[in-house]
């Protein structure tokens, strides 16, 4: 193993180290300090911790009951381990830093939230409007392995405005942007897939365009040289 995949290696552990324990302290925090509902404004209206549980698709979005929960639960470990392959591959093909930091971006975004999905109904009490959870209770948690809810808290209400009278359907109710409510796993995959975006438009995109204008030039005859003609054949 080379130092630069030892090195890639230690980053990609780091970076979901950092991401996983944030993740997953912050929510054992408002699970324990918050009932369903409660909020807390940190600046002003516009950022608040807005404690609520959804069955597991990011930004507070639900997907079924039991069986539609299960299927959430198995996917996002399938998808899981699929993710952990590239992550192996790529540091093993020495690929740029930029790479290596937003695929574990979006391998611990997805390990952050199927923690909760897999072990949170077993280690706690329900969380309900007037009660505060708590951590291991006596007995049984409050559901059973891959069947816990997934924690968010994260709510940015940046403003909000009343549709005028004459818009379809929504003529006259009040919407608010940005209405979703997410945690820091969530962040995390949307981050890193951001990150792969510009990856692959603009990084990539300059290298192609650079490799390609390499060529050409490497193709072109040098103008600096001029062509000596050719001497006639002079017969004997």
């Amino acid at each position: 193993m080379t130092k630069s995949v030892r090195n890639k290696s230690l980053v990609a552990i780091l970076v979901s180290a950092f991401i996983l324990l944030s993740d997953q302290i912050f929510k054992i925090w408002i699970k324990t300090n918050f009932h369903i509902g409660q909020s807390l404004n940190v600046f002003g209206n516009w950022f608040q911790l807005y404690f609520v549980e959804n069955e597991g698709i990011a930004f507070g979005f639900s997907f079924g009951e039991t069986y539609g929960k299960l299927f959430l639960s198995i996917f996002r470990l399938l998808a899981s381990m699929v993710v952990l392959y590239l992550l192996v591959r790529q540091i093993k093909r020495d690929k740029p830093y930029l790479q290596i930091v937003y695929i574990a971006m979006i391998f611990v975004g997805a390990i952050g939230n199927l923690v909760d999905s897999c072990f949170y109904g077993l280690i706690f009490s329900e969380s309900t409007h007037d009660t505060v959870a708590t951590m291991f209770p006596e007995g049984n948690g409050y559901a059973g392995f891959m069947y816990g809810r997934v924690v968010d808290m994260l709510y940015f209400p940046l403003f909000e405005w009343t549709w005028p009278a004459w818009v379809p359907w929504v003529g006259g109710n009040s919407a608010t942007f940005f209405n979703a409510i997410f945690n820091i796993a969530d962040s995390s995959v949307c981050i890193g897939v951001a990150l792969y975006v510009i990856d692959q438009l603009w990084i990539h995109s300059d290298k192609k365009e650079e490799k390609q204008l390499s060529e050409d030039e490497a193709i072109l005859p040098d103008s600096d040289q001029t062509e000596t003609p050719e001497q006639p054949q002079t017969i004997q």
